[in-house]
């Protein structure tokens, strides 16, 4: 079978002629040189248009899908930075309330909950110690279950010996809602549920 010669092919070439046996290319003479050969890809391994529109399509498809499940992992995370977050306003109005022996306040109000002194100092600033601001579509529940009034009024209480009133807090917002019971001893919470969006 010989050799197909194509354009832009170039063998190594001695000042005599070439003659193609086979796959290599011999020279005349008593040395053979290996030819150098180029591939040129066959007219039918480009990728068509359709190819492109349908492997597109694909990419698109997966990235449609992965979005949502995104998004998912995204509000629970948020979510759960509130839990936190209210979880860390509550131990520090426990030992808060245990290092000042003092009793202290976690109130809610329209737009915030906020934990300040029960009772301020003279003297003493009557802002609160740290709030937490509600945001839009957010909905705050504190309901204490030892309180001795059905409509008791929305604050939660830790004394100066750090126990507190038994309470379970319900939080709904944009990214799902939780629901928390706090022990009265050492005011840890124990989550009842927990639902990202």
């Amino acid at each position: 079978m010989g050799l197909v010669w194509r354009s832009g092919m170039t063998p190594r070439v001695g000042k005599r002629t070439l003659r193609l046996t086979g796959r290599t290319m011999k020279r005349e003479g008593r040395r053979s040189v290996e030819y150098g050969r180029q591939y040129l890809p066959p007219s039918g391994s480009a990728f068509t248009l359709i190819e492109m529109v349908i492997a597109i399509f694909i990419l698109l498809l997966l990235l449609g899908l992965a979005v949502p499940s995104l998004n998912g992992v995204l509000a629970d995370r948020r979510l759960h930075r509130t839990l936190d977050r209210f979880n860390d306003m509550v131990r520090m109005a426990h030992e808060r309330s245990l290092a000042d022996r003092r009793a202290l306040l976690i109130s809610w109000s329209e737009h915030e909950v906020a934990l300040a002194p029960a009772a301020f100092r003279k003297g003493e600033s009557t802002q609160p110690w740290d709030r937490m601001n509600f945001t839009k579509g957010e909905k705050w529940e504190l309901e204490l279950p030892a309180a001795l009034s059905k409509r008791a009024t929305p604050a939660w209480i830790f004394w100066e010996s750090g126990v507190c009133e038994p309470a379970r807090v319900r939080y709904s917002g944009p990214n799902g809602n939780w629901t928390a019971e706090y022990s009265p001893l050492n005011a840890t919470g124990e989550l009842m549920n927990y639902a990202p969006k």
